[in-house]
């Protein structure tokens, strides 16, 4: 039920708009109520034993409204003819039925914004939170279980819940006007259908319940599935260069039948609702029947011949509401699956969180410190004790093998996490003390993987930055030694290069990138092994543009290539997670340790 409430909180800004379409719902019942009474006037008539109202009574009441029709219709009787009060009584029903349909028409018509826009709104705020939630939840996810809650189970919430809403604002109010209604008509013969009700409901309730467990599973079987696209999509060179198309296939079908069995499951499940529903209800109905026209046989109720039947055409306007309200039901229970697993995403904890009185940055004056940093993603502690002063406009390298620490360290200083042991400084400000923004706006990164986006040359260098003309744009390609390629392209900066910049290079996607950080003119720059996985022509004129980048920054550079850092102005050389070397590069030599053997195996390699 608290789930149920989660996806209600979203039509709180509409609310105006579902309280209209409630009253026009009520609209529409009260008319579908008049015309189907109707029948036991006609029925009164066609059997001549509908009761004659001479005197006309005063509107002070429900029932004095029912009279004065029946004083109307008496008069017509009288004066014009029996077939005439049937002519009547028909045009009546037409216009009370048009007018049911044409409010529940409106009331459709004005919720359809609130159907669509609940759902624009759970996307947003998904992907808002997407974009907030810190780097460490995506490493404990699968990007395509990711993509499955932001699509097929956003879907699902839409077809399964949000389309069900006019449902629950029509529905139960069809149920109570007819249910008070037939009270009206007769408290015993209803009281006795209110018994029989609840049973039927219990028997639906118990098939529901299994229902959301088996749509979880197919929700998250779903994710699976489309995990498994994502990862064949982005790595199809490998699959197709080891032969591995078969294993990926196997992979892929065990999955797919996997989830295939789970939705025969869960279909056969919903779908049993409609006939139990249908059984039920009609079950009900021959039992009132039983019982109803027994008490009218022998006069132990109130009601005549005609209003019995008219009692009984009511009563089976609400199997109708009954069954499709249960139907309804089925479809929510299939929908809260998926909104628990939206709700792993929603409800995910936000681990960088900025303080209330964070003070803003917008420059860079003194330093950057490490203080007595450690730091572990689960168990080991990936970095211990690690002290380190980089002064403004010096430029530190970081070195050491693999899984030492270094992307950890850079990854600590724009806070994509947080440092739980010890403190990092900005001009001896600690920077969770700082504004999240104006502390990355103070940084520019180049990763080693060149992270670009499906757009134009333009588009990619100039994102995040507002405001950019061309020129700024060729200026810093320029800077990067971008310019001549970018040039030579059929549309020159407003080329598309592709997914993820396939159109390009290795080394032309590393220029791109340098492109964008140049553009952005930060003080502090990070640069992760940004030439290592290139030639020796593109590392040479990336290198160029690197320090062309460099120039009067603050930089921290992490290297396996030692040749790209021998002119920083100190090294840290990082092993197991502690600096055990610093220093100037020939230093290092002359100390022989372990600079010395890195730079001999890479000598000798």
């Amino acid at each position: 039920m608290k789930k149920f409430n989660k996806i209600l909180r979203y039509l709180y800004p509409y609310w105006p708009k579902v309280s209209i379409s409630i009253f026009l719902n009520l609209l529409s019942v009260i008319f579908s109520l008049f015309s189907i009474t109707l029948i036991i006037p006609f029925l009164g008539i066609l059997f001549n034993t509908q009761p004659m109202v001479t005197e006309q009574p005063e509107l002070d009441s429900t029932g004095a409204l029912q009279d004065y029709f029946y004083y109307i219709l008496s008069n017509i009787i009288v004066e014009q003819g029996r077939v005439n009060a049937l002519i009547f009584v028909s045009i009546t029903v037409v216009v009370t039925s048009f007018l049911k349909s044409f409010f529940h028409y409106m009331s459709v018509y004005i919720l359809a914004p609130v159907r669509n826009g609940v759902v624009r709104d759970i996307r947003n705020e998904l992907f808002n939170k997407i974009l907030i939630l810190p780097l460490g939840f995506f490493s404990e996810e699968r990007k395509g279980d990711i993509i499955s809650r932001m699509t097929g189970d956003v879907n699902e919430i839409e077809i399964s819940i949000i389309r069900s809403l006019d449902l629950f604002f029509r529905d139960p109010i069809i149920i109570l006007v007819y249910l008070a209604t037939l009270f009206y008509m007769s408290f015993q013969l209803t009281l006795f259908v209110l018994v029989l009700l609840p049973l039927s409901g219990l028997v639906i309730g118990r098939i529901g319940r299994s229902l959301r467990k088996t749509s979880f599973k197919g929700q998250k079987r779903m994710g699976a599935l489309l995990a498994i696209i994502e990862e064949t999509l982005g790595g199809l060179r490998i699959v197709k260069a080891f032969n591995a198309e078969d294993k990926m296939n196997r992979r892929f079908q065990s999955t797919n039948n996997f989830y295939t069995r789970l939705m025969i499951k869960m279909w056969r499940r919903r779908d049993l609702a409609s006939p139990i529903s249908e059984f039920l209800g009609i079950s009900v109905m021959i039992i009132v029947m039983w019982y109803g026209g027994s008490m009218v046989l022998n006069n132990e109720s109130s009601l005549s011949s005609q209003a019995f039947i008219g009692y009984l055409a009511i009563f089976s306007q609400i199997i109708n509401p009954a069954k499709a309200f249960s139907n309804a039901y089925y479809n929510v229970i299939k929908g809260m699956a998926s909104a628990d697993r939206i709700d792993g995403i929603l409800g995910a904890d936000v681990s960088i969180k900025e303080m209330a009185a964070a003070k803003p940055i917008k420059s860079f004056n003194n330093c950057i410190e490490y203080r007595n940093v450690s730091f572990k993603y689960d168990k080991d502690y990936v970095l211990r004790n690690i002290n380190l002063r980089i002064e403004k406009g010096k430029s530190i390298a970081l070195v050491g093998q693999s899984g030492s620490g270094k992307s950890t360290m850079a990854d600590l200083l724009p806070r994509f996490y947080d440092v739980p042991e010890g403190t990092i400084t900005i001009d001896n400000i600690p920077l969770k003390e700082l504004k999240l923004k104006d502390l990355r706006n103070l940084m520019g990164n180049v990763n080693q993987e060149s992270i670009l986006f499906n757009d134009t040359f333009f588009n990619n260098i100039a994102f995040g930055v507002e405001n950019v003309s061309e020129e700024d744009v060729i200026q810093a390609a320029k800077v990067a030694n971008a310019h001549e390629f970018i040039s030579a392209t059929k549309n020159g900066y407003y080329t598309n290069i592709g997914d993820r910049g396939g159109k390009l290079s290795g080394g032309q996607r590393q220029r791109v990138s340098i492109a964008r950080a140049v553009l952005k003119n930060p003080p502090i720059l990070i640069l992760d092994e940004a030439t290592s996985a290139l030639d020796t022509e593109s590392e040479r004129l990336v290198q160029e543009a690197l320090f062309n980048l460099m120039k009067n920054r603050t930089s921290l550079v992490i290297a396996h290539r030692l040749s790209t850092v021998q002119f920083a102005d100190e090294i840290c050389v990082v092993h197991e997670g502690e600096i055990v070397e610093r220093g100037k590069h020939d230093d290092l030599l002359n100390k022989a340790g372990y600079y010395k053997k890195l730079h001999d195996l890479q000598m000798f390699s």
